[in-house]
């Protein structure tokens, strides 16, 4: 019972990180949409002097996450890209090979899993980053890109890209370890009720085992021994306990009345 109701808490706990996990994603892609739609046409004067990262949907996501990991650090958010504009973006090896399985794979929308960090062992979640047509207007190539991108990044990173292809991953990241220790404590209290519950049944059955059958054979036990020693004044075999004791003790008071009578006649 230990073993699966340890192995239930466990998976509950995987999947209530993972229910975190796809709500920081579906959270990052609001953030992305409401950059796109509301920020974006804001910024577009101002870009033709200055290059404004506030504009960029992956940009916008990215920062809202930051502020959320001064709180949480265990918590991350990122969008690794191969080829990205902003260096801190750019995948790292095993955020290169979840890219990589996108890339092999263009009908998968979805890659989860567990992996070992310096905060403990953590859960992520990642979808593909695919290159939409908008996307082209600063990464098809340096000389179509706004010059003030080109001043801010330079010309070495983040171009070249085709419409349709998978560049990055945005990359979720929720820790184990509050999960887990809530589910192992529910375990705690879970074993001690058990422990409790096997405890006052095996009290229980003592006592009972006690009273209807222990009991009564050391009665039976004693009087047969008086008998044996042609004491026949020793009480009768109890009838108590269970019916097959019952029913040894007639046969007993049965046994003890015929060999009183055999006694008798070998007396005369």
């Amino acid at each position: 019972m230990g073993v699966t109701s340890r192995s239930l808490l466990q998976a509950s706990a995987k999947r209530e990180a993972f229910a975190a996990a796809g709500l920081m994603m579906d959270s990052a892609f609001a953030i992305r949409a409401y950059t796109a739609t509301e920020i974006r046409p804001l910024l577009d004067d101002k870009m033709k002097t200055e290059f404004r990262p506030q504009s960029v949907p992956s940009y916008a996501a990215t920062q809202n996450f930051l502020k959320i990991r001064e709180q949480h650090a265990d918590y991350s958010y990122k969008e690794a890209t191969l080829n990205p504009t902003n260096p801190r973006d750019r995948t790292t090896d095993w955020e290169a090979d979840i890219v990589q399985r996108f890339r092999n794979d263009a009908a998968m929308h979805e890659i989860t899993g567990e992996r070992d960090t310096p905060l403990g062992r953590t859960l992520y979640l990642a979808r593909p980053i695919r290159v939409a047509a908008e996307c082209l207007v600063c990464h098809s190539l340096p000389d179509a890109a706004p010059t003030t991108l080109i001043t801010r990044y330079g010309t070495n990173n983040g171009f070249g890209w085709q419409v349709g292809e998978i560049v990055g991953a945005q990359i979720v990241s929720v820790p184990l370890a509050s999960a887990t220790a809530s589910a192992d404590r529910v375990f705690g209290r879970l074993m001690a009720w058990v422990g409790a519950m096997l405890v006052a049944f095996v009290l229980v059955a003592n006592g009972a085992l006690y009273l209807l059958i222990v009991r009564p054979m050391q009665q039976m036990a004693r009087i047969a021994d008086q008998v044996s020693l042609n004491d026949m004044s020793a009480a009768e075999f109890p009838a108590g306990g269970g019916r097959e004791l019952a029913a040894l003790a007639r046969s007993f008071n049965r046994m003890r009345k015929s060999l009183h009578k055999a006694l008798q006649l070998l007396e005369t």
